[in-house]
């Protein structure tokens, strides 16, 4: 896949122009984009349609977690908007993670479904301040088995745990890395970070990508940097 096929811009904005504006300054350059709570709940179904009317990909990332007739349900609703993947939290349980598999069966075109394992934001302290003694790792490869148990083959976790669920999946798991870094940028509020040719190495499908191209001065110019990283990084690994 070309380099763009791999990049997904986190539109992590309070309003939809604001949004669509970032988007304007990326048209050509990138095709995925990525729209969670602050921009769903702001803009609504409406930004997913518009962005698909452009003829851009989305991901819509809304971190389902309920109990699972709830979440199935939920499903069912995101589906018949035109994201290509959807996010629901693994750590809703194994009843939850089967419920929402069984609620894209046989819909014409599903997302892909997509289990979020242990947000970038948790480190090892954070983890047991909620009770969880396991390291981020052994979390995430306990949440991982739980979606594969039910039939899910998507994940998103840091850039840091690619390689073990890569590992855990095997070559046709869908893996999402949220947490990329190019060098010489702020981290933020992430923890398990990595720069984006280190996560495709390991083993990422996708990279996700908010501020180090959201709040850069020149958008655009960011975005081909990191492109440039990725389109790198493909050569080096693709076969001699």
């Amino acid at each position: 896949m070309p380099a763009r096929q791999h990049l997904i811009v986190a539109l992590d904005f309070p309003d939809a122009h604001t949004a669509l504006a970032l988007v304007d300054r990326l048209e050509g350059q990138c095709s995925w984009f990525k729209v969670g709570l602050e921009l769903y709940i702001a803009a609504g179904p409406a930004i997913i349609a518009t962005l698909v009317d452009r003829g851009h990909s989305v991901f819509l990332d809304l971190k389902l977690h309920d109990i699972p007739n709830t979440v199935a349900s939920a499903v069912r609703a995101a589906s018949s908007l035109g994201a290509r993947m959807l996010t629901v939290h693994a750590a809703g349980g194994p009843a939850m993670l089967a419920a929402a598999r069984e609620a894209v069966s046989g819909l014409a075109a599903p997302p892909e479904l997509l289990a979020v394992t242990v947000l970038t934001s948790m480190d090892r302290y954070q983890l047991a301040s909620t009770g969880v003694a396991n390291t981020p790792k052994e979390q995430v490869a306990l949440l991982a088995q739980l979606g594969l148990d039910a039939g899910i083959r998507g994940f998103v976790c840091s850039p840091q745990e690619v390689a073990e669920l890569r590992a855990l999946s095997g070559p046709d798991g869908l893996l999402v890395a949220p947490g990329i870094r190019p060098s010489g940028t702020d981290h933020g509020d992430q923890k398990r970070i990595a720069a984006p040719a280190q996560a495709l190495r390991d083993g990422a499908s996708y990279l996700v990508v908010g501020r180090p191209i959201t709040q850069a001065a020149e958008p655009a110019v960011a975005a081909q940097s990191i492109l440039s990283e990725i389109n790198a990084a493909l050569a080096e690994m693709a076969p001699k």
